[in-house]
């Protein structure tokens, strides 16, 4: 049997916490001796649901503890990049939350910090390990629709996130689609060269009073000829919509939302079923349980984890190119962006 994996978490909110609970129960091969957050009082409660040994305020008592071999980083986005490079300095192996930043020179610099050290760095873009979208990588990959043409990708929160997350969240490109940027890349399996992005404030003007939309349509090209679309909203009145197609020369593949059951109700007013799942917590929880049980094998056995530095990183090039193209009326290459898009 492995021995497991002696993990510091890092950020006791609601992320934290979820991947607590799952490393806790869910993950055997986990066995988590600490947690920090600043507000000592939550790190305090989370030890105490889950049985963990420690709960400190500063994170750097889990950089400086010698039993812990990885940390999970669930801070704030603007720690993320300082805490990978601490990390790796002390010889951790990283999963981090995406984005890694909202900067790419700091990105670069965490980056280089972890192949200098040799340590594992796996960001977090959980949808890659949902079940359905899985699949429809699997198929594409395996030639099952043939050449890919067209890609389309729903996804629409059940409400907007609170104003005051929207000011700092770096802009629904950065904090939303980004996501679905990383999955447009995953389930073609080639890199976007090319991105047009149209929006508006159609759910709240407060969002707009803030400086971000709430409401996009992103046209993709990809260097293999394939075009894609992604459409995202901060307000579907339903639940929360997860949707996602691609069309090839030999046919499609299209998974839909997942519901609380499959029961579907038909009378003479109509035919009737569940509302979609109503939040990423209840919709992706398989897909977080997979990504940080794939995270702790690839520890014990060293393996490159499937979801690397690089994927974290050109997501948020995607996500300035999106804006970009927002705020020009038109259509913006990745290399404007970022010139070291080219060699990658």
């Amino acid at each position: 049997m492995s021995t497991k994996v002696k993990v510091g978490i890092i950020g006791a909110g609601r992320i934290g916490k979820l991947h607590a609970e799952h490393l806790a129960y869910r993950v055997p091969d986990a066995n988590i001796i600490a947690i920090a957050d600043i507000f000592l009082e939550a790190a305090e409660n989370c030890a105490a649901d889950l049985q963990i040994p420690s709960a400190v305020r500063d994170h750097r008592e889990i950089m400086e503890n010698p039993d812990i071999e990885a940390v999970v980083i669930c801070s704030s986005t603007d720690t993320h990049a300082q805490m990978i490079e601490e990390a790796a300095a002390a010889g951790k192996h990283i999963f981090c939350e995406k984005p890694i930043d909202f900067d790419l020179a700091r990105i670069d610099r965490a980056l280089e910090a972890v192949d200098k050290a040799g340590v594992k760095l796996q960001v977090g873009f959980n949808r890659r390990f949902d079940p359905n979208f899985k699949r429809v990588r699997e198929m594409v990959a395996a030639g099952k629709i043939g050449t890919p043409h067209i890609l389309r990708i729903t996804s629409r929160d059940p409400g907007p996130p609170p104003i005051e997350y929207i000011k700092v969240s770096g802009g629904i490109f950065l904090d939303m689609t980004i996501h679905d940027f990383d999955m447009a890349r995953y389930l073609i399996g080639s890199e976007v060269s090319e991105i047009y992005a149209a929006g508006g404030v159609m759910v709240d003007p407060a969002i707009g009073e803030a400086g971000d939309i709430d409401t996009a349509i992103i046209t993709l090209r990809f260097a293999s000829g394939a075009i894609g679309t992604i459409d995202n909203s901060r307000k579907a009145v339903y639940g929360y919509d997860q949707r996602v197609e691609v069309f090839g020369s030999e046919g499609m593949v299209a998974v839909s939302n997942n519901t609380p059951d499959t029961a579907v109700y038909s009378n003479a007013e109509g035919v009737h079923s569940s509302l979609p799942l109503f939040f990423f917590v209840e919709r992706y929880t398989d897909s977080y349980i997979a990504e940080m049980k794939v995270f702790i094998e690839c520890v014990q056995q060293d393996k490159t984890p499937p979801v690397t530095g690089i994927d974290g990183r050109i997501p948020v090039v995607m996500g300035y190119a999106a804006k970009k193209s927002y705020e020009e009326n038109r259509p913006v290459k990745l290399s404007e962006v970022d010139k070291a898009i080219a060699r990658i």
